[in-house]
């Protein structure tokens, strides 16, 4: 169940003297739709839950750190990026509403994490101090680049929860006793809730896994069982090498003396009429030299396979019956809200986004590397928008690189330098560590008439040198 207006109001009450005025030190994103942050007050360090879950918006402390998966979201990432070791200046309730604000101060100027725990509507969202979004935790009202506005709500129906503050406070020890009723409220249904949602999406990888694992040993099998026909064409081999004066080229079939089986039965031996008697003979060795390779090779493969498809298998077995538990630290599923589907244009461009190498900024913003010339003619001329960046290191081959973008809106510092970085590294420039990246628009990029693909013309251009930076390196590697 969401706060209500009362509940918020009583929140802030007891969290604004304690941070108002403590520097942000770090940032987690430990669920889809939570962010977590670390804010260092004299004497001790004080952690801001804030979720933007449609069943359970909230906002309190929490006493301890939650999981967070292995590689931060994007916009963890973001968040970073732009308000780790901001100054927090105030916490407030926006009147009448169920929107908190958090002005922030950081290394840019004003800015204000704003959390709209609004039920099924519920998000966060970043905005500079013009109060445009920065960045937005889930797709929702606004997108990056608007003007932030306030919701329209309807009017709230008066609830009684803020009254159980009454009745949870006293109980609660500490100098935060709501926040503390907050957290042992919801903190084991959100548990729940994340091992609910860990187990499903387990569930969904591993029946996909399964069905590809069955498919290799099934695969595997019917080259094993293919292979078995060839078992004896040695001894075929044999009998044809050792009867080769009888033979003409045009037969169809040969009868020999078996001296491999004591009782010297006839065998009948097929042959290819179009062949020598010669070639006969090598085709049989050579099938049997396959059946040996296969043996050799396909019979471990198989068995690795079965004992795979049987590990999948016990693991779905586990999560069916209850007794799974996900490993600590494996990356949760962070993808959109449940029941959320792609928009027309975001489901056109996954399924054309999958050829190329992608990396997300600092700021969150997918960057595209095309991985050769027939790859960069589709990423330049297909895929790109005209208000997309596009970039490419100066006089030398090399990926193109486009960066998305809204329309109307300028790349930040940060993602500049990001997309650079990869021009330059995709480049022939790599060994030098260093050199000069063009950029533009895509709509000033045409395609070369009668040149190879890949091949363009670029006006209105400009430049930015760039040196490979391991660190900046290090995190976009991580964000592939």
């Amino acid at each position: 169940m969401a706060l209500s207006l009362e509940d918020i109001a009583a929140v802030v009450r007891e969290l604004a003297p304690a941070l108002t005025g403590g520097w942000i030190q770090k940032i987690h994103q430990p669920a889809p739709l939570a962010i977590s942050l670390e804010v260092r007050v004299p004497r001790q360090t004080l952690i801001l839950h804030l979720s933007a879950d449609p069943d359970m918006a909230r906002l309190h402390l929490i006493t301890g750190r939650l999981p967070n998966p292995a590689v931060p979201p994007a916009f963890c990432q973001f968040l970073r990026a732009h308000i780790q070791g901001a100054r927090l200046e105030a916490v407030e309730q926006v009147p009448d509403e169920r929107i908190v604000r958090l002005r922030l101060f950081t290394r840019d100027g004003p800015c204000s994490l704003i959390a709209e725990l609004t039920g099924r509507s519920a998000n966060l969202y970043l905005v500079d101090g013009a109060e445009r979004v920065l960045a937005a935790l889930a797709e929702g009202r606004h997108k990056v680049g608007e003007l932030y506005t306030l919701p329209v709500m309807r009017p709230e129906p008066h609830r009684a929860m803020s009254r159980r503050w009454h009745t949870l406070t006293p109980d609660q020890p500490g100098p935060f006793p709501i926040s503390a009723a907050l957290e042992q409220r919801y903190c084991r249904r959100e548990e729940e809730l994340a091992l609910e949602r860990a187990r499903h999406a387990r569930l969904a990888a591993l029946r996909k896994a399964i069905k590809k694992a069955a498919r290799r040993v099934d695969g595997l099998q019917a080259d094993l069982e293919k292979a078995a026909g060839y078992k004896d064409h040695a001894r075929y081999g044999e009998l044809l090498k050792a009867n080769l004066g009888r033979m003409t080229k045009g037969q169809e079939k040969i009868t020999v003396v078996d001296y491999f089986d004591p009782t010297l039965p006839e065998l009948t031996i097929p042959l290819d009429p179009a062949k020598t008697p010669r070639a006969n003979m090598d085709d049989y060795f050579k099938k049997h030299r396959k059946f040996l390779a296969v043996e050799r090779e396909i019979r471990p493969r198989l068995e690795t396979a079965q004992k795979e498809l049987e590990k999948l298998k016990a693991e779905r077995s586990a999560i069916e019956h209850g007794e799974w538990t996900p490993t600590p630290g494996a990356p949760g599923p962070t993808g959109p809200r449940k029941g959320a589907s792609p928009a027309p244009r975001e489901r056109k461009e996954q399924a054309r986004s999958g050829p190329y190498r992608k990396f997300l900024s600092a700021d969150g913003l997918p960057i595209y590397v095309g991985r050769n010339a027939r790859e960069n003619e589709e990423l330049t001329h297909k895929f790109a928008r005209s208000d997309d960046l596009w970039l490419h290191a100066r006089g030398t081959p090399g990926s193109h690189v486009v960066v998305r973008l809204e329309k109307g809106t300028d790349p930040p510092p940060d993602t500049l330098k990001d997309a650079a970085t990869l021009a330059l590294l995709y480049s022939d420039l790599k060994k030098s560590g260093k050199g000069e990246v063009i950029y533009t628009r895509k709509k000033w990029v045409r395609k070369a008439k009668g040149q190879a693909p890949g091949t363009v013309h670029v006006t209105q251009e400009k430049s930015l040198y760039v040196t490979l930076d391991r660190v900046r390196l290090d995190r976009l590697k991580e964000s592939s």
